[in-house]
């Protein structure tokens, strides 16, 4: 095998979940007054942490506001918003391939760690997993360097060679390089082909048949 530990992120990679962020998102600006903003304008928002996202779309850096809009934005995500998202095809059969081959999945997304796990509960594909790891609700671990620190301090230093993040967006590129782990770029998910270009990724693959290809291939 190519890799034995995978690291997932989880919006866009493993579910498409636009249409729960971005209803919640819409959400959160009309409490606040904001304009509204279509769907299909937000994708950008799915991936980064929240924060940096609400200081773009409110034009602000301050906390008080910034902290309504996530506390908002929870109130309808963590109700209704987590369940508005589809498992891509082929994911689960993936996992389980992997898996029985004795690879380790585990999970590394910025996505606060309860919605993670509900999530991953609700598709039953918690049981696949090791590890499950986001961030904390007080922001902690929102940034992905940090995050895959985290997940990765109790493996074995010498397995990251053999240790992959998988993800969609320039971020899971930069955490996994600042950790000194390959990774590969998906291009089903919410980044764009020139910002995956840019970010240069180890490998990028436009589909979940050929990331299958990919990590199942015994050369390197």
């Amino acid at each position: 095998m190519r890799y034995d530990v995978l690291l997932w992120d989880l919006d866009g990679t493993l579910t498409d979940s636009k249409e729960g962020i971005t209803l919640s998102v819409q959400h959160a600006l009309k409490q606040l007054d904001y304009p509204f903003q279509a769907a299909d304008d937000l994708d950008w928002i799915i991936g980064p942490p929240l924060k940096e996202s609400f200081k773009i779309l409110l034009q602000t850096v301050d906390d008080t506001l910034l902290n309504r809009a996530i506390t908002l934005y929870r109130e309808r995500y963590r109700e209704i918003g987590l369940y508005e998202n589809i498992v891509y095809p082929g994911i689960p059969e993936l996992l389980v391939q992997l898996k029985e081959k004795g690879c380790r999945h585990l999970l590394a997304t910025s996505k606060s760690r309860i919605f993670a796990e509900k999530i991953l509960q609700h598709f039953s594909l918690d049981a696949y997993f090791s590890v499950i790891m986001g961030s904390e609700l007080n922001g902690q671990f929102a940034e992905k360097d940090a995050l895959i620190a985290e997940v990765l301090k109790n493996e074995p230093a010498g397995s990251r060679s053999k240790t992959v993040m998988i993800g969609d967006r320039n971020y899971d590129v930069q955490g996994a390089r600042a950790n000194g782990i390959d990774v590969i770029s998906v291009g089903y998910g919410y980044g764009t082909l020139e910002e995956l270009r840019v970010a240069s990724p180890d490998f990028f693959v436009p589909s979940v048949r050929d990331l299958e290809r990919l990590l199942l291939s015994d050369h390197v």
